[in-house]
């Protein structure tokens, strides 16, 4: 934890935009939330916590994502058919094989429900991995 206590001395530095921007963005890889907080730590060879992004679970996030959305169009789909079908006349064979199919998909949407679960899980510890604490 970095000392509290006031910081009642200024150093002044000159850069060129080059370097301030190589600076900046280094700091922006940290977890420090002020970039005084990173020079200070930097020049006093305080240790830094950085950020490491992992491309391949940023790509399995985005593909999950994309998977998500498909199972949701592919329910409201299949709802408005199933709600279609029933609006229609019917003679008893097809009553039963609605009667029997919606028990398949009730147990189908209810593992969509988990699956969606456990993505809502897994982007919300990926969010947390990858968030930095400053703007």
């Amino acid at each position: 934890m970095e000392n509290k206590e006031n910081k009642t001395k200024w150093l002044h530095a000159r850069l060129s935009e080059e370097e301030y921007n190589a600076i900046h963005k280094q700091f922006k890889k940290t977890t420090c939330r002020k970039l005084s907080e990173y020079v200070r730590k930097k020049l006093l060879d305080k240790r830094l916590t950085a950020y490491y992004r992992n491309q391949s679970l940023d790509d399995f996030m985005a593909e999950l994502i994309r998977l998500r959305a498909d199972l949701n169009a592919i329910g409201n789909n299949f709802n408005q058919a199933v709600r279609k079908l029933n609006s229609m006349q019917q003679n008893d064979l097809a009553r039963d094989w609605i009667g029997a199919y919606e028990t398949r998909v009730d147990n189908a949407f209810k593992e969509v429900e988990e699956i969606n679960m456990h993505i809502r899980k897994f982007a919300e510890q990926w969010l947390q991995n990858s968030r930095p604490d400053h703007p």
